[in-house]
């Protein structure tokens, strides 16, 4: 199985309806689709009704297609919104994702949709597995797309819905959407007495819902179908043991303080702003003072050949990070060019290549076993950091902490947000964080020339009249302050006589600044994402871990205490990507990304792992 997804090859009848080739059917009734939409999804689904009164309400859907249910849904939410501080959460699987084109051929049918379809189809997915996660602010909408079969994708999930909608073609031509073994997990994924609405009435249907806790009933259909499924979960199924402390607490955080104010804190602060927190950002020194504060930087993705959990995750976060940086100012695309470092690396390049992780819009092959990063960013991190914070409080100066009491400066908040990379072992001394000091050299009044990067171990960028190159990564102990040095500048010399950049000679023609920043690293190169454990009660919850039982209850937390940190050196990558995984967890709603992904993050493997290993 290949790592990019497939397009389906769409035939279009006369009329303009959409048909998939490999399934054999429809993707709505012609002339009709959303008023079956409207008739089969949301009034089954006892719609808008519903959500009266709920701050939050949660919708999933088996088989994302055109994106119609969706639209329609927004459509309705933004009629029928219960208060303008209320979200509406949409997720969805998809495994063969429509091209943009088709797409917008297909939704060019109904104009009365344009404001949203427009919007959606700007976003639109492409055939990358894995989860795009989507905010309309101004809607309150959050849209989550598990890319991939929903066999992997849906187990992978973290949301619990108020209502599903079953699509995905017909149960007699597309089984795999309607197999037995996902009703249980629809089950999993369900608050009690969420609702199912479906235009199928199949006993295999109907058998596998009641079978999974659900009391089914037969309702009226729509059009030419006599009849469609309505379902409301009687039984919920046991809650299941939450080892990595993934669960949101019971009610939303909505006065929130972040500690630092680099592109961790920034990018959390902006989501939870963007989700309605009342977010404060405290930083010693101001923004981008620190690892964020180079005059450029280079986001590009970091692809592995395997197709593993953290292969998934770095291709997850980059895209984040894309979407979130466009349009900012500071932030501009650019191809980057990758040659291999050495051998291993060739063949590295190689096999990736084989099996490529994102389409050709964004990789490519080059001559001498090198990659094409196309749509990659050379960022301005102070212009960036600075417009992730537009709007939100920002507070310069000392900064005391009570973890306890949850306050900073005396002032007490629902939650705190550690982004302060290495100060964060000031409040959690046994994270086990380890600084990394890089340097960079830079220089102004070259020639002006279009965004453009190198990158092999090191990089080299030029950007206007700017060029940058470095960037170094030595150990450097706690509580020592970063200073540049003469050996440094001598390593990134040689970086830059090795990646040969077209420029090279400006470095001998202007006189260079030398800048080197602290960045919090961990032993597996993985971040900090999550909520922070009460280390001591986890190690006594967990003891039987040494023995090789299973972690199997609730990882004990310390209340209201998350973290963004270890980023290392792709602080610009990570940033986006950990922020929507933050908000989720304090403001609820789905989680923007896979379980593997958030217990490979999560600050409660370094516990599980330590007791695994009886390194404590």
């Amino acid at each position: 199985m290949t790592r990019l997804l497939r397009h389906p090859t769409i035939d279009w009848k006369d009329d303009g309806t959409p048909v998939a080739r490999e399934a054999g059917d429809v993707y709505f009734t012609a002339g009709d689709g959303l008023a079956e939409t409207r008739a089969v999804f949301l009034k089954g689904c006892g719609l808008p009704e519903a959500w009266a009164g709920r701050h939050q309400f949660t919708i999933a859907e088996t088989g994302f297609g055109t994106g119609l249910n969706f639209l329609a849904l927004a459509e309705l939410w933004a009629a029928y919104r219960p208060h303008p501080a209320a979200w509406l959460h949409f997720v969805s699987f998809e495994a063969y994702p429509m091209t943009q084109d088709d797409a917008a051929r297909a939704l060019s049918e109904w104009p009365e949709l344009s404001a949203f379809s427009d919007r959606l189809l700007k976003a639109w997915p492409t055939p990358v597995l894995g989860v795009r996660h989507h905010v309309w602010e101004d809607l309150g909408i959050t849209l989550t797309l598990h890319m991939g079969d929903i066999h992997e994708m849906l187990p992978a999930s973290r949301f619990k819905a108020d209502a599903w909608f079953l699509d995905g073609f017909s149960p007699a031509k597309n089984e795999d959407m309607w197999a037995e073994g996902l009703y249980g997990l629809i089950a999993q994924r369900s608050a009690p007495g969420a609702s199912i609405g479906t235009f199928t009435v199949a006993g295999s249907v109907r058998r596998g819902l009641a079978g999974a806790g659900f009391d089914v009933a037969k309702a009226p259909g729509h059009g030419r179908k006599r009849e469609r499924l309505e379902a409301r979960l009687t039984t919920p199924p046991a809650p299941q043991p939450d080892a990595y402390g993934l669960r949101a607490p019971p009610s939303a955080s909505t006065r929130i303080a972040v500690l630092g104010a680099g592109i961790a804190g920034a990018s959390t602060a902006r989501a939870l702003t963007a989700r309605g927190a009342e977010v404060t950002v405290f930083d010693p020194a101001g923004p981008a003072s620190g690892a964020s504060g180079n005059p450029i930087g280079l986001m590009m993705p970091r692809l592995d050949a395997g197709d593993t959990a953290q292969a998934r995750l770095l291709i997850d976060a980059y895209l984040a990070a894309r979407e979130a940086y466009r349009g900012l100012d500071g932030a501009h695309e650019t191809d980057v060019r990758q040659m291999p470092k050495d051998d291993t690396e060739r063949a590295r390049f190689e096999k990736l290549l084989a099996d490529p992780p994102l389409p050709l819009e964004d990789l490519e092959a080059i001559s001498g076993g090198g990659l094409l990063h196309k749509r990659a960013l050379i960022v301005e991190p102070r212009k960036v950091v600075t417009g992730l914070l537009k709007g939100i409080a920002l507070e310069a100066g000392p900064v005391e902490v009570s973890l306890t009491e949850r306050s900073v400066n005396s002032r007490s908040y629902d939650a705190i947000v550690l982004a302060n990379a290495m100060g964060t072992l000031e409040q959690i001394d046994w994270l086990g964080l380890e600084g990394r000091l890089g340097q960079v050299e830079h220089l102004t009044g070259a020639a002006e020339v279009a965004p453009d990067a190198m990158a092999s171990g090191h990089y080299a960028l030029a950007l206007r009249n700017e060029r940058l190159w470095g960037a170094t990564f030595e150990k450097i102990p706690a509580g020592i302050a970063p200073e540049v040095s003469d050996a440094a500048r001598d390593a990134n010399r040689e970086a830059l006589q090795q990646l040969s950049p077209w420029w090279k000679g400006d470095a001998k023609k202007h006189p260079l600044t030398s800048r080197a920043a602290i960045r919090a690293t961990t032993a597996d190169r993985l971040p900090l994402i999550g909520a922070v454990p009460d280390r001591d009660a986890a190690i006594e919850t967990f003891e039987g871990i040494r023995k090789g039982r299973p972690a199997d209850a609730d990882a004990p937390l310390l209340p209201g205490i998350v973290m963004v940190n270890g980023f290392g050196a792709r602080g610009f990558t990570w940033g986006p990507w950990a922020g929507q995984i933050i908000a989720a967890q304090l403001l609820g709603g789905p989680s923007p990304a896979s379980v593997q992904a958030l217990e490979a993050v999560s600050p409660m493997r370094l516990i599980l792992r330590a007791l695994r290993r009886s390194e404590i």
